[in-house]
């Protein structure tokens, strides 16, 4: 069995790193006072287990009827093959009508099914931010309308991708990457909970795991396992070498030539085109830096952006002064 599903949080208690979150969806749930919700954050850091946490506490044993879920990066990138596929829409699919025709149809749907034993029932939107605009639109309407009977939870690590319309109907939670103390802690109770005290991976090797996983929970279990039950820590370092770190380096001679057009043009390939967060864009441009250079100037820029992107900004807009900065302190021509 998996171990990322295996030791998946099934409580409030059991989900680590994010306990101001925490607390106001437990406080939320123990008085059934739940707006829309918005909650962003980097991958792995306990969005989607926060929301069926959420969903249990409020609906116990009814809490398969009054939840739905909806993959939305799914369905956008696979289009009407995916309605196809997916028994649940079996009934609600229409042929004949477009994909957003479709998607607008099923929400509206599940919107308008009334709860069970409950004054409101919940739709999650997982990966939100690849919702088109004009879905996002036609969801606002929806929203509008049920929002006496529904409550609807968008769960990304893109929040600038959603329009206005929607963040501003919603109560936003950022997830912070959980601290590497944290994530070993957690690490070293599953390699006892498996191997009791002869675990296969000393302590060093926990810590190349902890490092490699940046603060996602999901990943540094799933990489433990793999490096546990395999004995590959080498595939950490190989890991790193991939086409989106190439991508990066190629970012990082545009940001040195002073060429920002092609900087910004190849992060947001890195974020729109290979689906990754701002962070992990970061990740990779941090690690092409550190290949090259040794210099404080590049380290500070890199940090300081970290820090705000953490704290829930505008990723494009911080990803872009960061390579400004670097241009403007380190990479500056003489006059």
């Amino acid at each position: 069995m998996l171990w990322i599903e295996k030791y998946r949080p099934k409580n409030f208690e059991e989900i680590l790193g994010q306990d101001h979150v925490v607390a106001h969806l437990k406080k939320a749930a123990l008085s059934g006072d739940v707006p829309h919700l918005l909650l962003t954050g980097p991958p792995g850091t306990g969005k989607s287990v926060a929301v069926e946490c959420l969903a249990y506490q409020l609906f116990g044993d009814r809490m398969e009827e009054n939840l739905t879920i909806i993959q939305t990066a799914d369905l956008f990138e696979q289009g009407k093959k995916y309605l196809e596929g997916d028994e649940r829409y079996e009934h609600l699919y229409k042929r004949d009508q477009s994909l957003l025709s479709n998607f607008k149809n099923i929400v509206r749907w599940y919107a308008s099914i009334r709860p069970l034993d409950s004054e409101f029932r919940i739709i999650v939107f997982e990966a939100a931010s690849a919702m088109t605009r004009e879905a996002q639109q036609g969801i606002r309407r929806i929203m509008e309308r049920y929002s006496r009977t529904c409550r609807f939870v968008f769960v990304t690590s893109r929040p600038s991708a959603l329009i206005p319309a929607i963040t501003s109907r919603c109560l936003p939670f950022f997830f912070v990457p959980i601290g590497s103390e944290v994530v070993g802690k957690h690490l070293h109770a599953i390699l006892s909970m498996e191997y009791g005290n002869n675990p296969p991976l000393s302590d060093d090797e926990t810590d190349l795991v902890i490092q490699a996983a940046a603060g996602d929970m999901r990943k540094a279990v799933m990489l433990l396992q793999v490096s546990a039950g395999e004995g590959c820590l080498g595939d950490l370092v190989r890991c790193s070498q991939t086409e989106t770190g190439q991508i990066a380096q190629a970012a990082l001679t545009a940001v040195r030539t002073g060429d920002m057009q092609s900087a910004v043009r190849r992060f947001e390939t890195l974020m729109i085109e290979y689906g990754l967060t701002s962070r992990e864009v970061l990740h990779e441009f941090r690690t092409a830096v550190r290949r090259e250079y040794n210099d404080p100037r590049l380290a500070t820029a890199i940090a300081d952006t970290d820090y705000t992107l953490t704290h829930g900004n505008n990723e494009y807009l911080q990803l872009n002064a960061m390579m400004a900065r670097i241009v403007a302190e380190v990479f500056s021509l003489p006059g």
